[in-house]
């Protein structure tokens, strides 16, 4: 593998205008992937999560949104690129799946229809008897029974799981080297569920793609994932691999998340826990931590954590990366050091 990540984001900032005021969606965010990887980004809503994948695909344009910051893709600066340029890569080198597959296909059309004309629009002049073949392949390939007979029907007719099938037949069929999965799991049962994830690897492991994985699910990120990003008020306040995460948590939020995790070999473990209090605002983010009024390690005495907002360091002897003021006291690590 190159040590050259496919998407390397570096100080990321989103802000929409309101008739409120300034919404600031994604605050400094820094995250890189790599070919054949999967990075889960979880949270809970509204921590920036979507708007964050979405400025990959320079999706957050128009008016009354601002975007800062550096999104290299391929050696490509995503947000210094025209509309022209974006379009190309848009569904051809980078594609999403977003959480209603429903929402996501046009119910006048066949799905056939809509799948080759995906593949149509980055292949000018293909015929459409080879794209038709081809869009028969993807079906099959992502498990729809005898997909020759199902070709021209329409999305209603489509259980959730299959539609979602489907909804992944139409991002692939262009083979991305990234992939953006936008909760595409959360309306389905957990056996289709799993079926789904299986696909999204199973294909990873044949073309080597990248994927990002958004989710409020740790049980999908434990299975899916190689590195995960939590972010919470429209910042990533830890990185970590999928195993430091969950065996060694560096930040108090983090800890939050994983206590509300039932176990999965159903062991004693008492109750599941809860978080105190609410997301904040992205209208009127305090001077400080934004985790602090819900943080069970922080008191009023740390003047530090309600006046400036903590940098992400690496907490030795793990890997990892905590945004925390209290991060050697509360949890346990003995030194920290700046990332290099």
């Amino acid at each position: 593998m190159s040590n050259v990540p496919l998407l390397s984001v570096e100080n990321l900032n989103v802000e929409f205008s309101t008739s409120d005021g300034v919404v600031h969606a994604v605050n400094d965010v820094s995250f890189s992937v790599h070919s054949g990887k999967t990075l889960g980004i979880v949270g809970e809503s509204g921590s920036g999560k979507s708007v964050t994948a979405s400025s990959i695909l320079k999706l957050n344009t128009g008016i009354t949104a601002s975007t800062s910051g550096s999104i290299l893709f391929n050696g490509k600066n995503i947000l210094g690129i025209d509309d022209k340029a974006i379009r190309a890569i848009r569904g051809s080198e980078i594609a999403m799946i977003f959480q209603d597959p429903l929402s996501a296909l046009n119910p006048y059309y066949t799905i056939g229809s809509q799948i080759i004309e995906a593949y149509k629009v980055h292949h000018k002049g293909v015929k459409k008897k080879e794209a038709r073949k081809i869009a028969l392949e993807m079906l099959h390939r992502v498990g729809i029974p005898i997909p020759e007979a199902r070709i021209d029907e329409y999305p209603h007719q489509f259980s959730g799981g299959m539609r979602q099938r489907i909804v992944i037949a139409t991002a692939l069929i262009n083979s991305p080297k990234l992939l953006i999965a936008d909760e595409p799991t959360t309306a389905l049962d957990v056996t289709v569920q799993a079926q789904i994830l299986d696909l999204m690897k199973d294909i990873q492991r044949e073309n080597g793609m990248a994927i990002i994985l958004i989710t409020h699910d740790l049980g999908v990120v434990a299975e899916t994932c190689d590195d995960v990003a939590v972010m919470y008020g429209g910042r990533i306040v830890e990185k970590a691999s999928v195993q430091e995460l969950f065996i060694t948590p560096t930040h108090p939020y983090s800890f939050g998340l994983l206590g509300a995790v039932r176990s999965l070999d159903n062991s004693a473990r008492g109750e599941l826990q809860t978080i105190a209090g609410s997301p904040p605002s992205l209208l009127n983010l305090p001077s400080g931590c934004s985790f602090l009024p819900r943080c069970s390690y922080a008191d009023a005495s740390r003047q530090q954590c309600g006046s400036s907002v903590p940098s992400l360091q690496n907490v030795l002897p793990t890997n990892s990366l905590s945004a925390c003021h209290l991060r050697a006291e509360a949890l346990n690590v003995v030194k920290i050091k700046e990332p290099s």
